[in-house]
């Protein structure tokens, strides 16, 4: 076997995901940080094995001799859909109906969109709309389907130090929290919630990426619950999506202080993509179209009205396959 038919192997796409998803770990350690422990309503992924109690494969580490067949299908997401709890409800659904099993590796979107463009995924769930449309420009995705939405909200600490309450938009909030020279976290791993906390810094007048002008700014580089948890212990600010932060809500000290989901800054919009089968020949095409069409399914998008309203009261996403972009802000 040729050097390069081994590095195109499926087992070796495989290998290349996990140590991808390894070295933002390494690289995070390099800088003097550690990840922190994530509390959940459920076991965190990062202590699951291999093969959980829901039947999710989760890729924090490698599989002992991990193989890829026809049947297994590489999904690279969102770590918002882990700390949700919603992949716990779907993915199981998913494998029953269809046979694949699916090696779920959760990452910041914007290592996810890394992931896709060098082909090792298979299909992405994801939350970054303008890197999106850019991947897809790249040639590196197709079947892309709107799938479902929530919002952005900014927490921080019940005494609300910066008094972001009654700001009129985001814009506003994040910059009395820099006024008050108040703490904020931000997750900044390049996933979309950090892309989007950097779109609304962008339009206010304070530069969060100087030092010492932004000594209050803190970047985690962790994923949204941890970093949750690390604003909390601060009693800082951060920008959370509603559904990590109403999962995290319980074991952190934190409050909604700015919200308005009809406000597009805080539109927080979800889409599945296949990667490209033609440019990437190893892609589990068939599979990946399976798992598109699952998410867009009827019963699955109810299965996402539906999910959150008995634990919280609220459902933590709402579907949207057959919307437009334009449509949503109004719900």
């Amino acid at each position: 076997m040729s050097l390069s038919h081994l590095i195109k192997s499926p087992a070796m796409r495989v290998f290349t995901a996990i140590a991808l998803t390894a070295s933002f770990v390494i690289s995070l350690s390099a800088c003097g940080g550690s990840p922190a422990t994530q509390p959940s309503p459920t076991p965190s992924p990062s202590a699951k094995s291999a093969s959980s109690s829901t039947g999710i494969v989760y890729q924090a580490s490698p599989p002992p001799r991990a193989s890829v067949t026809t049947k297994d299908i590489i999904l690279s997401t969102t770590t918002s859909t882990r700390d949700s709890g919603l992949l716990d409800l779907l993915i199981p659904v998913f494998q029953q109906q269809t046979g694949y099993q699916v090696k779920t590796i959760a990452v910041g979107t914007g290592a996810a969109l890394t992931m896709g463009a060098r082909g090792d995924a298979d299909v992405l769930l994801v939350h970054d709309p303008p890197n999106e449309v850019k991947f897809m420009q790249d040639g590196n995705g197709t079947n892309r389907q709107l799938v479902m939405h929530n919002d952005f909200v900014v927490v921080g600490p019940p005494s609300n130090p910066a008094r972001i309450k009654g700001s009129k938009t985001a814009v506003e909030a994040f910059s009395k929290i820099a006024a008050a020279n108040a703490t904020f976290v931000s997750r900044g791993d390049k996933s979309g919630t950090n892309s989007q906390e950097l779109r609304i810094w962008a339009a206010t007048t304070y530069n969060v990426t100087t030092t010492p002008a932004s000594s209050w700014y803190l970047s985690t580089g962790q994923a949204m619950g941890a970093t949750l948890t690390i604003t909390s212990d601060k009693q800082a600010y951060t920008l959370s999506d509603r559904a990590t932060y109403l999962a995290y809500k319980k074991n952190i000290q934190l409050d909604i202080l700015y919200e308005n989901i009809s406000e597009p800054a805080l539109l927080n919009i979800y889409h599945v993509i296949q990667v490209n089968p033609d440019k990437f020949k190893d892609v589990n095409a068939a599979g990946a179209k399976a798992f598109v069409d699952f998410m867009i399914s009827p019963d699955t998008q109810k299965l996402i009205k539906d999910f959150g309203v008995a634990q919280y009261g609220q459902p933590l996403f709402f579907p949207d396959y057959g919307k437009k972009e334009s449509d949503l802000g109004s719900v």
